[in-house]
């Protein structure tokens, strides 16, 4: 068992804690054995009666999904249950909700004496209160090995990353610091790694000689579903590609480290982002913006986003984004890489493809080599790669076929295995702050053009592919 530490939520009664964090917890507890303990904070104090019920009910959730195998006894299930109970009872027994301002540094100070292990404060709050609590803590003095681990965007953007970065640093070593992206959590995402890395078929074309370009694609069909209060100040390219889409694309781009570890791991992903920069320099060619309008996906119709609850159309906020990047490596020299998130689009994809360049036509041979790409799924994780064959009907007609490779679930939720990491203390699936500077860097000129008004927003139906007249290759891409 590890260390004991205690998992101090800030801001606990908020829709985070509910549905990411506990859940992720019970995940992690339901196979690992920790000893932690749970106290929530926060100003609400209608949240302290229904805390102790509120941990349990997700506790009891994991216990229920219990994946043993049925060839099993029925004694050995319930021991088995017995067992993974345990670690979770003791922690509901102990967990308890404590209303204050982590703003003030008295009632701060006091948290952190309530907490009976190693602490472990989890900013689960908004950027400009999280910055706050991070100026009350610089006025006391914090346990020793206390942790913190903070819920993205960090900052608003590069200069405020960086004073956010300078004052952390104040207050504990970056090693004990966790930002945390959860997408690096999901095994689906880290597969990338052992595929590439290990398959004699796959390693030797893992560069331009080969790939033509890369997209990274994550296109929901959700809407707003109630976030206008987050998601009207930020829209698509900062949710989504300022941190998640450009992490996906640091471990693709990434060369093979030396080994798989904190150090090598978050070193070879700052190395590909210092590289990462527009297309052709240009945000006006190398990225285009758009959000939907009003329209019908499956059962739902969807109002038109400037009409959303909450929504200041005049913000010109977009709902979907792309840009088009390239890597300047050897590796990946003239390889575009188009960086794409959308809402309320026609189809749920969360990809990464590499699109392989064409190979000569065969003579003799009908037909043309059809386009060939690997395609990851970056939520099941399965494999799919297209070969060009001869057909089965006509032997002198090529046709397309495809090869998939699934991949079993993992154990944990993804919030699970971020948690895993911060309670061993364990950062390699946290950001490093330079990593998360940069991110800010890479789009700025983007955010910037956009905000002048210099990328036209358009316009595309709700339940749609897009705009109509982009094409995609991706912008900035002959």
């Amino acid at each position: 068992m590890s260390s004991p530490v205690t998992l101090l939520i800030l801001g606990a009664g908020g829709d985070l804690t509910k549905r990411l964090l506990l859940p992720g917890l019970a995940s992690l507890l339901a196979h690992h054995d920790h000893d932690v303990t749970v106290i929530g904070a926060g100003l609400d104090d209608d949240v302290r009666a229904g805390w102790t019920d509120l941990v349990a009910a997700a506790m009891h959730d994991a216990e229920g999904e219990d994946p043993v195998d049925e060839r099993r006894s029925d004694a050995e299930k319930t021991e088995s249950v017995e067992d993974d109970a345990a670690p979770t009872q003791r922690l509901i027994e102990s967990t308890r909700y404590i209303t204050a301002d982590a703003t003030d540094p008295d009632a701060l100070r006091d948290l952190l004496a309530a907490c009976t292990g190693t602490p472990v404060i989890y900013f689960a709050l908004p950027p400009a209160v999280t910055a706050k609590v991070c100026e009350a803590l610089q006025k006391i003095d914090v346990p020793e090995g206390t942790r913190l681990a903070l819920e993205k965007p960090f900052g608003v953007d590069e200069e405020s990353a960086r004073a956010l970065n300078a004052r952390i640093e104040s207050i504990v070593p970056e090693k004990q610091v966790f930002r945390i992206d959860h997408f690096l959590g999901k095994s689906t995402v880290l597969n990338i790694l052992g595929l590439r890395l290990a398959n004699r078929i796959l390693e030797p074309i893992w560069d331009a000689r080969s790939i033509e370009r890369v997209e990274i694609i994550f296109d929901e069909t959700l809407g707003l579903e109630g976030r206008a209060g987050y998601y009207d100040g930020s829209g698509a390219l900062v949710d989504m590609i300022q941190s998640h889409v450009l992490e996906v694309l640091a471990i693709i781009a990434m060369e093979q480290p030396p080994r798989i570890d904190e150090v090598e791991l978050r070193d070879n992903i700052a190395q590909v982002l210092r590289s990462t920069e527009l297309w052709d320099g240009d945000p006006t060619t190398s990225s285009r913006r758009a959000r939907y309008t009003a329209g019908t996906i499956g059962d739902r119709t969807l109002p038109s986003y400037a009409d959303e609850h909450g929504v200041d159309p005049s913000r010109s906020t977009e709902t979907l984004a792309e840009m088009t990047v390239r890597v300047r490596t050897r590796r990946w020299h003239d390889v575009p890489f188009i960086l794409r998130s959308g809402k309320a689009l026609t189809e749920k994809r969360s990809q990464a493809r590499l699109v392989l360049r064409p190979v000569a036509p065969i003579e003799g041979i009908e037909g043309t080599p059809r386009e060939q790409m690997i395609v990851l799924d970056l939520k099941t994780g399965d494999v799919e790669m297209q070969l060009t064959m001869n057909g089965g009907g006509d032997p002198f007609r090529l046709e397309q076929s495809e090869l998939v490779a699934h991949q079993n679930a993992g154990d944990l939720l993804p919030y699970g295995e971020v948690l895993r990491g911060i309670l061993d203390g364990d950062p390699m699936l946290s950001i490093r702050g330079d990593v998360a500077e940069r991110c800010w860097h890479i789009v700025a000129p983007v955010i910037e053009a956009w905000r002048r008004g210099d990328v036209p927003l358009d316009e595309y139906e709700a339940g749609s592919t897009g705009p109509t007249g982009w094409d995609g290759v991706g912008p900035g891409v002959a």
